[in-house]
Order: C-alpha cells, then sequence, then structure tokens
C-alpha cells in the first residue's frame, strides 16, 4: 500500500475529517444573512465534534483592523488580516467560518492563495441575496443612514461589490431557509471531505 493510499484512508475516518481544518469564506452584502448562516453551521458542526471558530467581519474589524476606514487599501487589508488568521486556525485543525463582506475580487483572491500556499482547504461561498432583499432585511440600518444622507460608501449602494465569478458555493439566502442553506454548505463541507 502506497502512502497516498494510507493516506486517503485516514482522510475518510470520522475523527480525522473533525480534525481537518478548513476556512469557509462567506461572502456577500450587509444583511445577506452571511453571519445567520455561519452560526448555525457552526453550531451543528459543534454539536458533530468539529472544532470551530466564527470570525465575523464585524467583530474582527473592531479589534484586529480597528483604526482601518473604507477605502478600497483598507477594506483589502482588512480582508486580508482575516484571512491570515483564518488560515493560521484553519492549519490547526480548526473549521473556521468567515462571514465577511470583501466586496473585491482582488482581496478574496489573495486570501484563496495565500490558504492555496500553505495547502489548507479554503472554500469561497457567495451568500447571493439582492441588494433590495438586503436593504429590506436592514439588520443593522445601514441601508436607512444610507438613503438618510448619513452614510456613504455601503457596499452593493454606492461603493461597489465585485460578485464572484466562480464561487465553491452560490447560496440564494432569500430563496431558501437558513436550514437549507445550511444543509448546501454541509454537502459542500462533505464533498471536499471535510466533513
Amino acid at each position: 500500500m502506497t502512502s497516498e493510499q494510507r493516506t486517503g484512508e485516514r482522510a475518510a475516518h470520522p475523527a480525522d475529517v473533525r480534525q481537518r481544518g478548513a476556512t469557509v469564506w462567506l461572502t456577500g452584502l450587509p444583511s445577506a444573512g452571511k453571519t445567520t448562516i455561519a452560526e448555525a453551521l457552526a453550531s451543528q458542526l459543534r454539536a458533530d465534534g468539529h472544532r470551530v471558530e466564527v470570525l465575523d467581519g464585524d467583530e474582527v474589524r473592531a479589534f484586529l483592523s480597528a483604526g482601518l476606514g473604507f477605502s478600497r487599501e483598507d477594506r483589502h487589508l482588512n480582508v486580508r488580516r482575516i484571512g491570515f488568521v483564518a488560515e493560521l486556525l484553519a492549519s490547526h485543525g480548526v473549521k473556521v467560518l468567515a462571514p465577511v463582506i470583501a466586496p473585491y475580487a482582488d482581496s478574496r483572491r489573495s486570501v484563496r492563495e495565500h490558504h492555496r500556499g500553505t495547502g489548507t482547504p479554503f472554500l469561497e461561498v457567495h451568500v447571493a441575496t439582492p441588494v433590495d432583499v438586503c436593504a429590506d432585511r436592514d439588520v443593522k440600518g445601514l441601508y436607512a443612514r444610507q438613503r438618510a444622507g448619513q452614510l456613504s460608501g455601503l457596499t452593493g449602494v454606492d461603493d461597489p461589490y465585485e460578485v464572484p465569478a466562480d464561487p465553491d458555493l452560490r447560496v440564494e439566502a432569500h430563496r431558501q431557509t437558513v436550514q437549507e442553506s445550511v444543509a448546501a454548505l454541509r454537502e459542500l463541507l462533505d464533498q471536499r471531505g471535510l466533513a
């Protein structure tokens, strides 16, 4: 038996799968449902014995990226910082769920390439909720503030969001329940030998 066959057999063992790290990057507009889906998935994975961390974009920005603004350069740096922490955790056997807007394709590509360079699994999930649905949800009041002229640079409204051309999964959170979205993510993880 070759070492590749032995490695393949080990990876198929459920205990080893629970110990395999990966980053699941959920990108989408504000109020698309990224964090809701990530938290629900995290709960299921933890119940199954996986080590899981959720790196919510807003929470990380408050600590790791405090002082950064919302220019293209600052947003890119914020995404790269989150990507670095995600890869570090994932390389140590943690399933990292990163619900982060990450509006620019080059920023997301940079994070993916960093993961690829270290051999750490990275999955990009586009939570593809249309802007009008996000504005109706308006979980944090951002769209209302933008309409009132109190906020500018809102991603998808007066600042660009570059839709992922070829994500590992596209979730239409406005057409399916949170449970259905989580099931689609679980299926993706299973297909990649990570669930």
